[in-house]
C-alpha cells in the first residue's frame, strides 16, 4: 500500500492533501529520511510534523468522557468526537464508539475500528461487565439488591427480563451497579423501577479495563496487557 493511502486512511487528510503534506517534507521516516508521495508504506514508524504517526488499525481508544457530550458522530451540540483529535473522525475504517453513554453520564467509553471486537463487546452473549457508580435523589430500598440479582425484573416498555445485576450500596443514596448488557438508559430505568431517580452516573469499568488515573476529557490507546485482556474477555486471540 502506498504511504499516501495509509496516511489518508488514518485521517491526516484526503489523498491530495496527504500528497502535499509529504511533498512539503512534513513526513519523516524512522531513519530521518523524507519519503516521496509515490513511496510504499514499509510498515515502519513515521513522524508527522514531528509527532509520531497514529498507529495503523485495528486500534482501541479509551476516553474518559465528561458530561455534556453526546455519543454520536453528528449532532447540533458537542459530541464525544470533540474530545478526540479531529483526524479520528476521518479514519477508515471508522473509529466507532463501543456502545453509548448518554449526555449526562461520564466515564469510560471505548472506540474501535475492529468490527469483530466491537460486535463481541456489545453483544450480551459475551457477558462483558460494565460497572457504574451512581448517586440518587432518594434513598434506595435495600431490597433492590435482591430484585436486581434475581434476573426477573422487566423494565417498562420491555418484554424480556433483565439479566442478573449486582447492586452494591455504599450509602442510602449511592453505590455501584454492575450489568452485563446494554439496554437504552438501563441504569437510570432500573433505579427508577425501584422508586428513585439518578442524579449522577459515572461508568468506571468495561470488562478488564478501568479509567485508572486518566483525567476527565483525556484519552489513551489501549495497548499491551490491557489490549490482550480485553480481547481474551470476549473470546478473541490477544493481539
Amino acid at each position: 500500500m502506498k504511504l499516501v493511502r495509509t496516511l489518508a486512511n488514518l485521517g491526516y487528510g484526503s489523498r491530495k492533501e496527504v500528497t502535499r503534506l509529504i511533498r512539503s517534507g512534513r513526513v519523516e521516516a524512522e531513519d530521518g529520511s523524507r519519503p516521496g508521495p509515490k513511496d510504499e508504506d514499509d510498515g515502519g514508524t513515521y513522524r508527522i510534523d514531528g509527532e509520531p504517526m497514529d498507529p495503523r488499525g485495528p486500534v482501541v481508544v479509551l476516553l474518559h468522557k465528561p458530561c455534556g457530550l453526546e455519543t454520536t458522530r453528528k449532532s447540533s451540540g458537542p459530541t464525544v468526537y470533540d474530545a478526540l483529535p479531529p483526524r479520528f473522525r476521518a479514519r477508515s475504517p471508522s473509529l466507532s464508539p463501543v456502545g453509548r453513554l448518554d449526555k449526562d453520564t461520564s466515564g469510560l467509553l471505548l472506540f474501535t475500528d475492529d468490527g469483530t471486537l466491537l460486535h463481541r463487546l456489545t453483544h450480551p452473549r459475551h457477558h462483558v461487565a460494565k460497572v457504574y457508580a451512581f448517586q440518587t435523589a432518594r434513598p434506595i430500598d435495600p431490597g433492590a439488591v435482591a430484585t436486581f440479582a434475581a434476573g426477573t425484573l422487566v423494565l417498562e416498555s420491555d418484554t424480556e427480563p433483565l439479566r442478573p445485576a449486582e447492586l452494591v450500596l455504599a450509602g442510602p443514596s449511592h453505590g455501584t451497579l454492575t450489568i452485563r448488557e446494554g439496554r437504552y438508559h438501563q441504569i437510570r430505568r432500573m433505579l427508577a423501577a425501584v422508586g428513585t431517580h439518578v442524579t449522577q452516573l459515572h461508568r468506571t469499568t468495561v470488562g478488564p479495563l478501568t479509567l485508572g488515573a486518566l483525567p476527565e476529557g483525556d484519552w489513551r490507546y489501549v495497548t499491551g496487557e490491557d489490549a490482550a485482556a480485553l480481547h481474551i474477555a470476549v473470546g478473541l486471540e490477544a493481539p
